[in-house]
């Protein structure tokens, strides 16, 4: 298909030649997006409010003895609300950056870079620092204007003003990202106390750099040239999938006109080329040229088109979500193969995985047989097997266990110790040693192996299958 078409190279600008070295780099031409609203822009402030807003509170909120979200590294205890993860539990994180992938191949099969336009890091922290430069320089007009005006002092103050708020906000992100790891109270007491130790020290500038780098200076930069995902996007889409697109066969021929004018007289499509979807594009690219691996799916230009449809009197939706198959006067399909697939793997494996992760137990034990020797003859006649168990105490207290055995009438369990003492998090392998009145056992036989929580008798009690190895019958 042919979704996606690279821009022409932009003109060069006056005074930015390339010199006459054969260089054919050209100088970088800042972007000034022009602010609109609209139903998607709310949609994405909204997103933006939400998403931020999360990040920079839910580090303060307490849960008990301890902040709701808290990735212990020293520890190695990972809290999410009240729930506590282990380094074995890290499963769970493979699972669930599956599902991210599987997630963005499903709405990006069925509507385009939404993540892109919606919820990308990149797309929030920028739009985040445009915000604070359209409060401290003005508009798109008097940021232009500004960019040409001499070093004056109000130049000095409103530039300044930007960098002190920026490098401020930065500081923060890096801080508050850091917060995630070492208590965020904490940290903030040995900040004000200069104590900072120098992995904290090392994480917040750097996170707070790459911050007020990427969504300050390199904004656009990052999505067109070091996102990966703007150059495999064409390979996602189909021809049945939402994206943005100017309509040409209703805008074409494109030209300027008074409101109310006899467009058919004149020749001209609906497309009045006021350019005002090219200012809003916080890219720079037209989208009346077609798709473009350059487009972060922020429907700036839907929003702002159909301003301008509105007062010239014209229908909406000359920038659109459509699909290329309506574009071409041929029925859509939304709910397609790959779609229901992508839903239906979402929907499985995430309830899945979320209902393993809330019934995940807080005791396991795995039961490991000795493969030295299937059973060994004890002096008294008793039939003896060794097994080495891992216990894992999946809880955030300390507790104590005993090993108990069913299954044979008479039979033993021994381990060492006698009373096995967990820490939080621990796993640890304990030998034991079933032992079975002499006779009992003929062959191979199962038994059932029991951990019970002696410090508490409402903790769970686990329960594993063995096999246990006798003699063979003469």
């Amino acid at each position: 298909m042919n979704s996606v078409r690279s821009e022409p190279p932009r003109p060069t600008p006056p005074g930015s030649e390339p010199p006459g070295n054969g260089s054919l780099y050209v100088a970088r031409q800042k972007i000034h997006p022009r602010e609109v609203n609209g139903t998607f822009q709310f949609l994405r402030r909204f997103t933006l409010i939400g998403v931020l807003g999360a990040f920079y509170t839910l580090c303060w909120v307490p849960w008990g003895d301890r902040q709701a979200i808290l990735w212990d590294l020293p520890a190695r205890r990972f809290h999410i609300l009240w729930m506590t993860f282990f380094p074995q539990d890290f499963i769970y994180l493979a699972i669930l950056l599956v599902l991210a992938a599987v997630s963005l191949l499903f709405f990006t099969a069925l509507a385009g870079r939404l993540w892109c336009g919606y919820t990308c890091p990149q797309t929030l922290w920028t739009e985040l620092f445009l915000w604070i430069e359209r409060k401290t320089e003005g508009d798109r007009a008097q940021r232009l204007k500004l960019d040409k005006a001499p070093w004056t002092r109000e130049k000095i103050l409103r530039r300044g003003s930007k960098q002190v708020i920026w490098i401020a906000l930065g500081f923060w992100t890096g801080l508050t990202f850091v917060g995630y790891f070492t208590p965020i109270r904490e940290l903030i007491t040995e900040l004000v106390q200069f104590r900072l130790g120098p992995w904290e020290t090392f994480w917040v500038f750097f996170y707070g750099f790459a911050t007020y780098g990427n969504a300050g200076f390199l904004r656009e930069q990052v999505c067109i040239y070091m996102c990966p995902y703007a150059r495999f996007q064409s390979a996602m889409f189909d021809r049945d999938s939402l994206i943005i697109s100017y309509d040409e066969q209703r805008g074409e021929p494109r030209g300027s006109r008074r409101r109310g004018s006899d467009v058919k007289a004149a020749g001209l499509g609906d497309c009045i080329d006021c350019t005002m979807c090219v200012q809003v594009c916080p890219t720079g690219i037209d989208i009346r040229k077609g798709l473009q691996y350059e487009c972060i799916g922020c429907a700036a230009c839907i929003d702002v088109c159909d301003q301008v449809m509105d007062r010239m009197g014209y229908p909406r939706g000359l920038v659109r979500y459509t699909t290329q198959n309506a574009l071409d006067g041929k029925p859509t399909h939304i709910l397609r193969p790959r779609v229901l697939i992508y839903a239906t793997i979402l929907l499985v494996a995430g309830s899945l995985t979320l209902y393993s992760i809330l019934t995940r137990p807080s005791l396991s034990m795995d039961v490991l047989r000795d493969r030295n020797a299937l059973f060994r003859t004890l002096d008294d006649g008793r039939i003896e097997n060794s097994y080495t168990l891992k216990i894992n105490n999946r809880s955030e207290i300390t507790h104590s266990y005993r090993l108990e055995a069913r299954g044979i009438e008479g039979i033993e369990a021994q381990s060492d110790p006698a009373t096995i003492t967990l820490s939080p998090g621990a796993v640890q392998p304990i030998p034991a040693r079933i032992r079975v009145p002499e006779g009992t056992v003929q062959g191979p036989v199962h038994i059932e192996l029991i951990l019970r929580t002696v410090d508490d008798p409402d903790a769970p009690t686990i329960r594993e299958t063995a096999r246990f190895f006798g003699p063979l019958p003469r």
